[in-house]
């Protein structure tokens, strides 16, 4: 099957924010205390960050070089994270509602801005009224098909337990290590329903349920119809494929150019053979780029403490680090691989600079990589201005809108990285390839007929030198680039010897070199 993906993604910078958390408006009421902003987040507090909120930063956001929008779920939810969908059909009260999302999405395309939401259509939360209406209603309930359970429980007069006791999570437990039951299934036994991954306050949507399923791709339709530009899908590889089949069907009718990225968090080429998805969030890139741009500042104990990341993050030299860029970028079609979602962050993980041990430099050196990589960067919000965090929930943290707050010199570096890609369109379009590598530095080509850079790294704690053979070079000289922002490198830090290029970069650093025909 031949792939299409949205063009427009290919010249996008993402920003995910988490909106609960980013910035609050005036105009939204709310219904009682908050949880203070300059706080530690908790689970269950919230902030009050809303969608106009949003709205009325767009202009810091657009002087940053942001073009897209991927916003967590905003539909009615009782979790601050809102993966607990209460409501598919209308945007939670508490972030404006659905007029706040209108004017928000209005906003971002009088500049030129997408938004992406966040789909949750493998489980709902407990107070998704289908699921209520069983929990009031049990065998009388015309929504019995649209959820995993027990119904011998039901018919013996035994009700659904949706808010089980300590002891009743433990049961669950002892059932699941006993029996060895695939994740759910021990929450079914004991509590009559299936949670996804026995989380009881996840009840499992059956989208195999004709009905069930109709309305859950009309949800998709909806909000596509009303002006939104994709989907972000959550935990998607729980759903089988027909379903996303389907879904995408319904959604490149009612808007051909919409974005579909999945989340899920390895290679996996049979999600991207043109009839499910666009792309995926690169979380194997996010991996990599840890293990190679945070050097000996690795803290492992943030690393380790991440289920998703204990035995995929490793340290690696420049060959190795080069060896898994060809490996990922080589995964996929072309027209994929350039529209991957490429994250450093996100809500699931701890911030990059946080496992980085807190040093900002990895944070640059994976932020070059990221903005001169095919595929669409995305940037967590408030990774720009140094914010940190180890994994939920303290990587959920209110936006600092004092500015005194913010490492300013990181988001100068980050606004003219995303510059640099902006201003020079063969970091979206051209040919990659690997140059070579000495110890901890490596470097790469970006190249078409007309444009070619060099991004040249060293993470390492000393100076290198790199030597490379560039048959680019011929009729050509290599001038630095330096974008606003960037410390300025001396000016003999790049040259031509024996028709090589000679790269010499200090510790922890990063170069951009632009080939340049002589006559230019």
């Amino acid at each position: 099957m031949s792939v299409n993906t949205p063009r427009w993604v290919r010249d996008a910078v993402f920003y995910q924010i988490f909106p609960d958390r980013f910035a609050s408006s005036a105009r939204v009421p709310k219904p009682g205390p908050l949880e203070p902003c300059d706080e530690p987040p908790t689970r269950h507090g919230f902030k009050g960050g809303d969608l106009l909120g949003i709205a009325e930063h767009l202009g810091d956001l657009a002087e940053l070089g942001v073009t897209a929008l991927y916003l967590t779920p905003i539909f009615a939810s009782a979790s601050n994270h809102r993966y607990h969908t209460d409501d598919y059909e209308r945007v939670d009260p508490l972030l404006g509602g659905d007029d706040a999302l209108r004017e928000l999405i209005d906003a971002c395309h009088s500049r030129g801005m997408r938004v992406v939401l966040d789909g949750v259509f493998n489980h709902s939360g407990r107070g998704f009224l289908p699921f209520h209406h069983i929990l009031e209603n049990g065998l009388g309930s015309p929504y019995l098909g649209w959820f995993y359970l027990d119904m011998q429980r039901l018919r013996d007069g035994r009700p659904l337990n949706a808010y089980p006791t300590t002891g009743d999570h433990d049961e669950v437990r002892r059932v699941a290590a006993a029996e060895g039951l695939p994740a759910g299934m021990a929450s079914e036994r004991v509590l009559g329903y299936r949670g996804w991954w026995d989380l009881p306050a996840l009840p499992k949507l059956r989208v195999d349920d004709p009905i069930a399923r109709a309305y859950l791709l009309g949800i998709a339709e909806r909000w596509i119809r009303l002006g939104a530009d994709g989907w972000r899908l959550d935990v998607p590889e729980e759903i089988e494929a027909g379903y996303w089949r389907e879904f995408r069907t319904r959604v490149r009718a009612a808007n051909p150019e919409a974005y579909i990225v999945g989340e899920i968090w390895r290679v996996k080429p049979e999600w991207l053979s043109g009839d499910t998805f666009d792309a995926l969030m690169d979380y194997p890139l996010a991996e990599a780029l840890v293990g190679y741009a945070g050097g000996s500042h690795i803290d492992w104990s943030v690393v380790h403490e991440q289920d998703q990341y204990r035995d995929t993050v490793r340290a690696m030299d420049g060959a190795e680090f080069g060896a898994e860029l060809e490996r990922l970028l080589s995964a996929y079609d072309p027209d994929v691989t350039a529209v991957q979602l490429n994250l450093l962050g996100s809500h699931d993980t701890s911030r990059f600079v946080t496992m980085c041990g807190g040093d900002v430099a990895s944070y640059r050196l994976a932020t070059v990589v990221q903005m001169t990589l095919p595929g669409a960067p995305c940037i967590y919000y408030g990774d720009e201005v140094g914010m940190l965090g180890r994994g939920d929930p303290g990587s959920r943290g209110a936006f600092p809108w004092e500015r005194s707050r913010w490492d300013s010199e990181l988001r100068a570096f980050v606004r003219g990285a995303i510059a640099l890609r902006r201003d020079h369109a063969v970091l979206r379009h051209g040919e990659f390839r690997l140059l070579g590598s000495s110890g901890p530095a490596m470097a790469y080509l970006r190249s078409d007929e007309s444009d070619a850079l060099v991004v040249a790294l060293n993470p390492g704690e000393d100076a290198v030198s790199l030597s490379l053979d560039l048959p680019e070079l011929a009729g050509r000289r290599a001038d630095l680039v330096h974008p606003d922002g960037w410390p300025a490198p001396p000016s003999d830090s790049v040259g031509v010897v024996d028709g090589r290029l000679a790269v010499r970069l200090a510790a922890r650093s990063a170069s951009v070199v632009r080939l340049v025909a002589e006559s230019g």
